[in-house]
Parts: structure tokens; C-alpha cells; sequence
């Protein structure tokens, strides 16, 4: 039983523990990475591949789930004659909730792992090292541009899913279930609200410091080697998929509640 109790204790303590590391690891990023001078190169390019790379696989997800989810709306609505309000749940379903998530999910799985990778080959090859030898702070010129190309574009991404998205869910409603495409447009812009937007594009911004943060945090505290590596690249994209999902619910409990 003592055992049983000991072994909570542990969990817990190495719980917190983890938390209050990233905690000062985010802290130091950010204390040193407000302070000039700044890397405007090294910010152009993490801001390049965060966002403008991620856009085709960002894209296709969001086209696909549009379409996927007007087909299943309009199989439940259809039993209640409710075809109307398949454009509504289409729009606020994207912009709310699966525009940021899937988003967020599918860029933890394309940058998250390469941010990890990246920064902890470089710890096993002692460039980070190398850096503080230079003189250069390794926390001003390399975490905190991921951090900030993290925050800064994943809303915009999101903001390009939602039209995708709603676009492809268009284009099933009125070229395959021969929906009115001015009844649909019409119903996509009755009831959606600038709270629907903004409050995908604050999740956005969260997920996006959520992925540069873990990535950053496990690359740069990789052990050695390439198993070191390897299990760096694992625990950033598991660590930030599961903040992803507890925060949007989270977030999701803060900004509708009523």
C-alpha cells in the first residue's frame, strides 16, 4: 500500500517538477529574447518555415475536413429536415474548434518534431556550445525566434484553414448534395460572429507557442546520441499534442463561457 502511494508521490513530484523547468525555460527565452539586439534573419526564416511550408499539408487538411464534415452534418440534419443548418455547423465548427486544433495537431507533427530534432542534434554535437563560447546567447538565437514564428504564425495558418475549410465544405453542399449556393452562403454568414474567429485565432496563438515551446524545451535538454535524439523528437510532438488538446479545452470553457 505505502508502495502504491510512493509511487503517486513520484508521479506527481516529477509532474510538477517538468512543469516549473519549462516554466523557467519559457521565462529565459523570453527575458532574453525581448532584449536587443535581435536576430531579424534567424526570425524571417523560423517564421518562413513555421508557416509558409506548413501551408500544403495545413491546407489539404482543412479542405478535406470541410468536406467530410458537410457530408456527415447533412446525413444527421437530413432526418430532421434541417438541411439549412448544415452551413452554420460547417462554419463554426471550423472556425471555432477544428481549423485550430487540426491545425495545431498537424504542425506539431511537421515542425514540432523538426524544431526538437534540430536543436538536439545540436546539443549532441555541441554547437549550442559553441554558441555560448561565441558569446552568443543560445536562448536569444535559437528559442526565442521559434517561439515568436510559433505565436505569430499558426493563426495565420489557421486563418487560411477556416477558408479552405468552408470553401471545400461549399463546393460538397452545392456540387454534390445540390444545396442553394446562395442559401448556403447566406447561412455561413448569418450566424457566424467575430468572437467565432477571433477566439480560433487566440487558440491558434497559444498552439503556436505550445509547439515552439515543447519542441525547443526537449531539444535542447536532448541527451546524447542519436537515442537522445530520437526520444527528444518523441516527447515534443506527445507533450505538445496533449497541451494542444487540454488547452483548447481550456480555452474553449474561458471564452464561451456564459
Amino acid at each position: 500500500m505505502l508502495n502504491f502511494f510512493a509511487f503517486i508521490g513520484r508521479l506527481v513530484i516529477n509532474f510538477l517538477t517538468n512543469c516549473g523547468r519549462i516554466a523557467l525555460f519559457l521565462v529565459d527565452a523570453l527575458k532574453y529574447g525581448l532584449l536587443p539586439p535581435w536576430y531579424g534573419k534567424q526570425i524571417l526564416k523560423q517564421c518562413i518555415q513555421f508557416g509558409f511550408y506548413s501551408l500544403p499539408v495545413v491546407g489539404l487538411t482543412a479542405v478535406f475536413t470541410g468536406m467530410v464534415l458537410v457530408l456527415q452534418s447533412y446525413t444527421g440534419f437530413s432526418r430532421f429536415s434541417a438541411e439549412s443548418a448544415v452551413a452554420t455547423v460547417v462554419v463554426l465548427s471550423m472556425t471555432r474548434e477544428l481549423g485550430p486544433v487540426l491545425a495545431g495537431l498537424m504542425v506539431t507533427g511537421r515542425v514540432g518534431a523538426a524544431i526538437a530534432a534540430e536543436i538536439g542534434t545540436m546539443r549532441v554535437t555541441e554547437q549550442i556550445d559553441a554558441l555560448t563560447t561565441l558569446s552568443t546567447n543560445p536562448f536569444k538565437y535559437l528559442i526565442f525566434p521559434r517561439l515568436l514564428a510559433g505565436f505569430t504564425m499558426l493563426p495565420l495558418l489557421v486563418l487560411v484553414a477556416d477558408i479552405i475549410g468552408v470553401l471545400g465544405g461549399y463546393l460538397v453542399a452545392v456540387y454534390k448534395l445540390g444545396m442553394n449556393p446562395s442559401n448556403y452562403l447566406q447561412q455561413t454568414a448569418k450566424y457566424l460572429e467575430t468572437q467565432d474567429v477571433v477566439s480560433g485565432l487566440i487558440k491558434a496563438s497559444i498552439f503556436g507557442l505550445i509547439i515552439a515551446l515543447m519542441g525547443c524545451y526537449h531539444g535542447y535538454n536532448s541527451g546524447r546520441g542519436a537515442e537522445g535524439v530520437g526520444r527528444a523528437t518523441t516527447n515534443s510532438v506527445v507533450s505538445a499534442s496533449i497541451l494542444i488538446l487540454f488547452m483548447n479545452y481550456a480555452l474553449t470553457t474561458l471564452l464561451f463561457e456564459k
